[in-house]
């Protein structure tokens, strides 16, 4: 499964991924989402699963299901937009385990899942050189905490996204 991640505000369909031969989900805004409060229940009381209840409480599950996520995002001072940051946000603990183990000299959350999942992501908008540099650096730590692979690209707009 694949699972498409975006901020347009403008209804997307499954004719902007070319050639799927996959199912694929698509998370949007849709005005209910709250922000995650860290009070670490898909730890402890609801394993992999959010205690909050917007729709948006089994991303941990989802993500454990998929093989490949695609982010679209308009790019915030080299960061996502607020909605697609606060997915990743609700995402990050459901799908990760509470301890901690060592990897590559630094200290990360083991993943509750095993599947691999590989990351793409497209920003789009003005963006500077800096904050390109500072967007990469981003998705390469979402790689490393979230056990993917990932590539990044750039656009002016939105339309030049479409069929990536």
């Amino acid at each position: 499964m694949n699972i498409l991640i975006h901020d347009l505000k403008d209804t997307i369909n499954e004719n902007i991924i070319k050639n799927n031969s996959e199912e694929t989900m698509f998370i949007s805004d849709n005005g209910k989402i709250k922000p995650c409060i860290c009070c670490y229940a898909c730890w402890i009381k609801t394993p992999g699963q959010c205690c909050i209840k917007d729709g948006y409480e089994n991303m941990g599950v989802l993500f454990s299901k998929c093989n490949r996520i695609i982010v679209i995002s308009q790019c915030f001072y080299g960061g996502y937009s607020p909605f697609v940051k606060n997915v990743v946000d609700r995402t990050a603990c459901p799908y990760l385990l509470p301890y901690f183990k060592i990897k590559n000299g630094e200290t990360h959350h083991p993943r509750r899942y095993k599947n691999n999942i590989a990351l793409s992501v497209h920003f789009y908008g003005k963006i500077s050189e800096e904050e390109k540099e500072t967007a990469r650096k981003l998705v390469k730590a979402n790689e490393v905490n979230l056990y993917q692979k990932s590539t990044v690209d750039f656009y002016n707009s939105f339309e030049e996204i479409k069929g990536v």
